[in-house]
């Protein structure tokens, strides 16, 4: 437990402790390669139960043994170097040590390349494909480019945050039970084949665009309502009670929203004949979207902000100031919030870099507090509501 402690410590350390050359990024990022190499070999050599049969196609031809191998050399040779470089070995000594596990570990592969073929899994590759790529992505951006120079890559909410990644992948199933069950409904109820044919035989490129532009339609006035029906707000609350933005934060959503989320978005992609490759398109920049427009990253995108939703625009919808409340529904394009009436960019001061426009100063839930903790805010929804208080007091 000690070392637990002093790892967490170190993880957390406060930005001005850990400087550029200090080998803190190198260590961070060879941790993050110890783990998800561990559960890599547990995805191989354990597939019947944690292979999701979207991605069986990498078991079956040896693509996820290739990125176990290059995930282990990596964080290697980052360990090396944070061993180096940092005065405190914690970081170096530990990631280092989780490697050489996973490697012998990792070194009989047991069921490896064997498939799905039970009724039941749980999806431990989804989730270890999407915090390899987009946490790789991520931490390195926030930490050369933040918005806000002060908050750490592993803020202290940000185990919270990716117990709700864990769960939400996990149970990948389940979701997508829910997800389809409304255009299975849609699709047994009316007849769509001459629409079917029409959309299917569209240029692939468009297909891509008209699910954006379609589910966003559905997804802005399922936004709005969640902010404007108060039982509804209380499942929304637990997203915007994150109090720090970055890549992870979007994660934390409650459960029953995302099902309610994505079923709606399933019945124009599903229910109108989209091309399923054009449909698996469209997951891949809702994931990358998600993390990017939550990130802490402070670039300077003014000439795309009217056509796409930024982080400032979508930071400004997560806002604590009065301005901010019920502003920036959209999820892909900000023409619907203009359309609507409810677009909201300030641009009388500089941003963080010195251009562009203005962020907020806080973030969190002003209509009260939501409690902290996974389950505490699973239940927090059916939980007996507590008189509003609207007050806007910001920080010093």
């Amino acid at each position: 437990m000690l070392i637990l402690k002093k790892l967490i410590a170190e993880l957390e350390k406060p930005r001005d402790k850990r400087p550029l050359g200090s080998g803190w990024l190198s260590g961070a990022g060879a941790l993050l390669a110890g783990l998800v190499g561990l559960l890599l070999v547990v995805v191989l050599r354990y597939p019947s139960w944690f292979n999701t049969p979207e991605l069986a196609m990498l078991h079956e031809n040896g693509l996820l043994n290739t990125v176990l191998h290059g995930v282990l050399i990596l964080g290697y040779v980052f360990a090396l170097i944070s061993l180096v470089l940092n005065r405190s070995k914690v970081l170096g000594t530990t990631a280092m040590g989780l490697i050489v596990v996973v490697a012998l570990f990792g070194s009989s592969q047991g069921e490896a390349g064997a498939v799905n073929n039970t009724s039941l899994y749980f999806g431990l590759d989804f989730f270890v494909l999407n915090v390899l790529f987009v946490g790789f992505l991520f931490i390195p951006l926030e930490r050369f480019f933040p918005a806000r120079a002060e908050q750490t890559v592993f803020r202290q909410e940000w185990r919270e945050d990716m117990f709700y990644y864990f769960v939400s992948s996990m149970l990948v199933q389940v979701l997508t039970f829910l997800t389809m069950a409304p255009t299975n409904y849609v699709t047994n109820t009316v007849n769509l084949e001459n629409v079917q044919t029409y959309v299917g035989s569209l240029p692939f490129f468009v297909q891509v665009i008209l699910i954006m532009i379609a589910t966003d339609f559905l997804q802005y006035w399922l936004h709005r309502l969640l902010h404007t029906v108060p039982f509804l707000w209380r499942f929304h609350a637990v997203h915007h009670s994150a109090e720090k933005m970055d890549w992870l934060a979007g994660a934390r959503m409650h459960f029953m929203e995302i099902a309610v989320l994505r079923g709606v978005t399933a019945i124009p992609m599903f229910s109108l004949g989209f091309d399923p490759a054009a449909i698996q398109v469209y997951v891949l920049v809702v994931y990358f979207m998600s993390s990017f427009v939550h990130a802490n990253i402070g670039w300077n995108l003014k000439p795309i902000e009217p056509f796409m939703v930024t982080p400032r625009f979508h930071h400004w919808h997560h806002g604590l100031e009065q301005e901010a409340i019920d502003v920036n529904f959209a999820i892909h394009f900000p023409f619907y919030d203009r359309i609507f009436g409810t677009y909201h960019m300030p641009n009388d001061q500089q941003g963080p870099n010195g251009k562009g426009g203005r962020w907020p100063k806080a973030y969190g839930v002003a209509s009260g507090p939501v409690p902290k903790g996974y389950w505490k805010q699973f239940w927090f929804p059916f939980s007996k509501p507590q008189p509003k208080d609207m007050s806007k007091e910001l920080p010093k």
